[in-house]
């Protein structure tokens, strides 16, 4: 079972002078979901190299049982430190593709050519593509093979407008991630703030927050019949 991990490469939150990136935990307990399940990992990102981490995903607070195996292993640190540019992948090279979140997608992978192709020729392929909560921003101009938004008719979630506003980046961010979904035709739902919330439609798997991310890579793996 070979996974590819496509992380973000943008680590400024919009105008504000502050950083961002992926959440780590949502690189975490997926990446030990896959691993733990045999699966080969290969992570990727716009830029190669070192992604950007939000900074607030590895506060205190924001850690887990997943962040801390994450943080002593160097393996797994080194492997983060190493990302393959996203433009040298190939979805005939995997089995299915993970997309983390945090703020960093909705600027960059949101709008880029490689990703959108990539997220296209997997669903082509018959391969299924997972994000999880900001991820699903990066469906914003992907399509399916009628040329119709690819969430059109589906059911998805994502990051919900009163998580950001919890948060505050409501006036910050380009596009809030459930009225994209909802405006690109989506069958979007979700559930309680915080709380695991996973959709699967078809080959489309989709999670709520952060703390869908394990349970969404348990679906992914699910689907593989792994």
């Amino acid at each position: 079972m070979n996974v590819l991990m496509v992380l973000t490469s943008h680590d400024q939150l919009g105008d504000t002078g502050k950083k961002t990136g992926f959440w780590l935990e949502e690189l975490a307990a997926p990446y030990y979901t896959f691993k733990d399940a045999g699966a080969t990992i290969v992570l990727a990102s716009p830029k190669g190299g070192q992604p950007p981490l939000d900074p607030k995903s590895d506060e205190p607070d924001s850690q887990t049982d997943d962040t801390r195996r994450f943080h002593a292993d160097a393996d797994a640190k080194a492997h983060l430190a190493a990302t393959v540019r996203l433009d040298s992948v190939s979805a005939a090279d995997f089995d299915a593709v993970f997309y983390p979140g945090g703020h960093g997608p909705l600027w960059d992978l949101a709008e880029d050519a490689h990703s959108i192709a990539l997220i296209e020729s997997f669903i082509a392929a018959n391969k299924p593509v997972a994000l999880v909560c900001h991820a699903p921003g990066v469906l914003r101009h992907v399509k399916a093979a009628d040329g119709q938004p690819l969430v059109s008719g589906k059911s998805v979630t994502g990051f919900t407008n009163t998580e950001e506003d919890g948060v505050g980046l409501t006036d910050v961010v380009p596009f809030l991630v459930e009225d994209m979904l909802k405006q690109a035709g989506g069958d979007y739902s979700k559930g309680p703030d915080w709380g695991s919330y996973v959709v699967r439609d078809g080959l489309l798997i989709t999670g709520q927050n952060p703390a869908s991310s394990a349970e969404t890579a348990a679906v992914l793996i699910k689907q593989l019949g792994k």
